[in-house]
């Protein structure tokens, strides 16, 4: 999968960007606050993924602006397609998204379309941030591969706070405890789906991060990586996810009703689940050195992009924001290697060229390409 086009008015700082990039290696170079990382969440918001700066409507239409658009042409094995997002004032919520000139409902129904895997500094606190970094990295790359997942999950976050909601009120005795069986019903459902795919993907992420973790360390290190479910003692090999792990999760809804009213919130459940990773014996999120961090971190993304290979037959763009200055030049090096045959966009400060690469560099400021 490439980009072939890509144009972008009046999104942020950026204005009448138009290229035809390089179908492997593009650079995006100049100084701060000049619209690099604009570009990449424009290419990103193509995806059907929310941004990952988390900008609001409002913020997406440059100051002063009155409209925004984004085009994006990609081609996969099959044929090439053409996305479009556009907005503009006040009615900042009403998005206008087209795929091939027909037009969809929401900017997440492009999901599934155009495939990108984004590696931004933020990411490189993946291995021992928050364990909620991590469900959602492993939610977004489930999703990629089996795009059923995505709705499910959302659906689940929104039952839960129901849930969240009800257990609150029976503390204060304005809702009875009965009441909850059938939100409880709705969430065994789901979460025995979800805990069951993001087990078979941790175990397919585990396989493929380890090989490329023990590349990276010379053989010194071993990693491994463990889904926790606060659910279920024991996943493999379980595919019932309709009848026995679902029945096996509403009985441990039931269990911890009267702990989770005194609580107020939902105490179990696939949102509270952990992607365990270890160097050796030790928990990499305890014992790990920041490179080690940093480590895990890149063989993490590496993966998704290559899982994303195998189960699609297509390859993904790979988007760096701005990572490389994070790493050392050996690591700079290795994941440069492992993403040769992605078309690869990068954002920099320098106009330097990696080591024995061809490809397209933009000098961007103030928002524009100027040369």
């Amino acid at each position: 999968m490439i980009i072939t086009k890509l144009k972008a008015d009046g999104f942020k700082n950026l204005k009448s960007i138009a290229i035809d990039p390089h179908p492997r290696l593009n650079i995006f170079f100049g100084d701060n606050a000049q619209g690099k990382t604009n570009l990449i969440e424009a290419v990103w918001l193509c995806s059907g993924v929310r941004s990952f700066r988390n900008t609001k409507d409002k913020d997406m239409i440059d100051i002063g602006g009155e409209v925004m658009s984004i085009e994006l042409a990609f081609k996969d094995r099959e044929r090439e397609q053409i996305i479009t997002y556009r907005m503009a004032r006040p009615y900042v919520k009403d998005k206008s998204c087209t795929v091939n000139g027909v037009k969809v409902k929401t900017p997440s129904k492009l999901f599934g379309g155009f495939s990108c895997v984004i590696f931004t500094p933020e990411d490189l606190e993946l291995s021992k941030g928050s364990p909620e970094k991590r469900r959602q990295f492993i939610d977004l790359s489930a999703a990629q591969i089996k795009h059923s997942y995505k709705s499910v999950s959302e659906k689940y976050e929104q039952i839960l706070e129901q849930r969240n909601m009800l257990l609150k009120n029976i503390a204060f005795g304005r809702s009875q405890k009965e009441e909850l069986e059938v939100w409880d019903m709705q969430l065994a459902n789901m979460g025995a789906y979800m805990t069951l795919l993001r087990y078979n993907y941790s175990k397919k992420l585990g396989e493929y991060a380890s090989k490329l973790y023990s590349e990276l360390s010379g053989g010194r290190e071993e990693l491994r990586l463990s889904y926790s479910s606060t659910v279920f003692d024991r996943i493999e090999g379980r595919l019932d996810y309709r009848g026995d792990l679902a029945e096996e999760y509403l009985e441990c809804l039931r269990k911890m009703r009267d702990e989770d009213i005194r609580l107020g919130y939902t105490g179990k459940g696939v949102h509270r689940d952990e992607l365990m990773s270890f160097i050796g014996e030790l928990p990499a999120r305890d014992f790990a050195s920041q490179g080690q961090h940093r480590s895990i971190a890149l063989v993490l993304k590496l993966a998704q992009a290559n899982i994303l290979l195998d189960e699609t037959d297509e390859s993904p763009v790979f988007l760096l924001d701005d990572v490389l200055s994070e790493l050392d030049p050996s690591r700079q090096e290795f994941i440069l290697s492992k993403i040769d045959n992605m078309q690869v966009f990068i954002t920099c400060c320098d106009d330097s060229i990696p080591k024995n690469k061809t490809g397209k560099m933009y000098h961007i400021s103030g928002g524009r390409i100027v040369r």
